[in-house]
């Protein structure tokens, strides 16, 4: 698919290298890592690895690991590998950490001018003092310190003199400026803590409206692509670049965030979500990680397409989940094999099929792509058909089994009910039914229509199988007054014990199958054992999604 639609940044892109501003891009993709990344990072993947590609220019992967206090070095990893699985590779790999010298000196030149200083006050004093957004702040008594004091001062607190938040740098901005971004920002801040990348060589670090812009310009990004909340910033990243006196000028540009429906897309609350319990880590299926949705079944052509044609915007909208899911289902369909599996089992045996003797019939691995080829199924006197394929009291209209009525089986013959077992509480627990052995699938058979066709998996070679069905995770009618917690869907997740065909004996961890009826389902990674498979449901298999 082409991936160069219009968009305003995109044209922006274009006009800067037509009219010789830019001889070539660099974008960058810069996650912090303190925790998985999520859809909404797939979007800004997609639009600043697409955009440098199509115009032949490069994108950096940056890490901005400023607070060791919240980062790891397991969510370096988790995103890179996140990154490639999507179908990207980087051309230059940093970290904010490999410019905290120069990060450092560029402070230091601040104070020189006279556009930094070291401030005593405490976090809430600082934020009393910041003023509101009818009301200007008010300059702390540390602001008029001399460029000497402030040097020395903050040479100290480098070299680890004072305990965490004993005092910080701030820029000398304008205090009563009505962009609250510009009233005094800190610049740094002690923090007693390792590193993963610099172990304990600082004690102080950069805040991150500080060194972002620092960091874009060090390694020449033309264009700084980021999310709107950032949009009154700019005035400050800006300010930064020409007062710490940076050679190269990176252009911020905010666009619309993604939201999604039924979608939580704060690394904070799904930090919290991990954290207590909630889900089975950050790559539990439910979650709307990558690595989540990896593990779920979701394919990265998948989420790549959607990312493209959500499209960007200046405005933040929110999009229907559905929208993503049938991208999913557009990708596999071609892909997946058909195959047959019964999540909540109900036995049947047909009486006048002769005992002992296993037939093997024909089906196609993917009607919808004959390449695929065909697969052969065991068919006996016994099979496992759906609980819900059977009702004894039908309402009208009820096309599948009950007494008396006949049915197709998928790939097989038509069978008709004849007698219902069950067992001292009055539960069904087997179908007595016979079958015709004209019917047979594939003969040509006409002499009479059946409204209804089943799926089946024949009882003796049937493999056990556990199936995990999904829900949202989180429910979106949130009350006024409640929590996101108190809005987790109790019911996003079921787990079901049933049967698939024999020839699944060897499927392996992210293969992706169709299963007659019921939907899409992805080999769990986790859970699967050489005894057991352990099946995602990825998606249903109709939509009232249209695009």
């Amino acid at each position: 698919m082409e991936h160069n639609a219009s968009n305003f940044i995109r044209n922006i892109v274009k006009e800067d290298l037509e009219t010789g501003k830019h001889d070539h891009i660099i974008t960058r993709f810069p996650p912090e890592p303190n925790g998985y990344l999520h859809i909404g990072h797939a979007k800004s993947i997609v639009l600043n690895f697409e955009l440098a590609d199509e115009f032949g220019g490069k994108t950096n992967l940056r890490f901005d690991d400023t607070n060791p206090l919240k980062e790891d070095i397991e969510f370096v990893n988790s995103i890179k590998e996140d990154v490639k699985w999507l179908g990207f590779d980087w051309d230059g790999l940093f970290f904010a950490s490999d410019y905290f010298e120069e990060m450092y000196n560029r402070a230091v030149l601040l104070i020189e001018k006279g556009l930094a200083y070291v401030d005593d006050l405490t976090a809430d004093e600082i934020r009393e003092h910041r003023g509101t957004l009818t009301a200007p702040g008010k300059e702390s008594p540390y602001r008029n310190r001399s460029v000497a004091e402030n040097l020395d001062l903050f040479k100290r607190m480098r070299d680890g003199e004072f305990g965490d938040g004993e005092k910080v740098l701030r820029a000398k901005i304008d205090m009563a400026s009505p962009n609250i971004n510009l009233r005094d920002p800190v610049i740094y801040r002690i923090a007693h803590a390792t590193h993963h990348n610099t172990g304990d060589k600082w004690c102080i670090y950069p805040m991150y409206a500080f060194a972002h812009p620092l960091e874009d310009a060090l390694e020449n990004v033309t264009h700084s692509i980021c999310t709107l909340e950032f949009e009154d910033q700019r005035p400050l990243y800006n300010w930064f670049i020409e007062h710490c006196e940076m050679e190269s000028k990176p252009q911020q540009i905010e666009f619309g965030r993604l939201n999604l429906t039924n979608t939580v897309m704060s690394k904070r609350k799904l930090k919290q979500l991990v954290e207590e319990g909630y889900v089975d880590g950050w790559d539990d299926p439910r979650m709307p990680t990558i690595s989540g949705l990896r593990r779920r079944g979701y394919t990265p052509e998948a989420i790549r397409t959607f990312c493209r044609e959500i499209g960007v915007a200046k405005t933040t909208g929110i999009v229907d989940t559905a929208m993503l899911e049938h991208f999913v289902r557009e990708d596999l369909k071609l892909k997946a094999p058909r195959t047959m599996g019964v999540i909540r089992p109900l036995k049947v045996v047909i009486t006048n099929y002769p005992e002992g003797q296993v037939e093997w019939l024909d089906a196609e691995v993917n009607p919808e792509n004959p390449e695929m080829g065909m697969r052969k199924i065991p068919f006996s006197r016994e099979i496992y058909i759906e609980q819900d394929d059977f009702m004894e009291n039908p309402p009208k209209k009820y096309f599948r089994l009950f007494p008396g009525n006949e049915v197709r089986l998928k790939h097989a013959y038509f069978i008709k009910c004849e007698e219902v077992i069950k067992d001292e509480n009055g539960n069904v627990i087997e179908l007595r039914c016979t079958y015709d052995p004209e019917t047979k699938s594939g003969t040509g058979f006409t002499g009479r229509k059946v409204k209804g066709t089943l799926h089946w998996v024949e009882a003796t070679q049937a493999l056990p199988a556990e199936f995990r069905l999904y829900e949202p995770l989180i429910l979106d009618d949130e009350k006024e007054g409640t929590t996101f917690l108190e809005n987790v869907n109790p019911n996003s997740l079921q787990v079901l014990q049933g049967f698939i065909e024999p020839n699944m004996s060897e499927v392996k961890a992210q293969e992706k199958f169709q299963f007659f009826r019921h939907g899409y389902f992805n080999v769990d990674p986790k859970h699967t054992t050489s005894k057991k498979p352990v099946f995602n449901l990825i998606v249903s298999l109709k939509s009232s999604f249209k695009l």
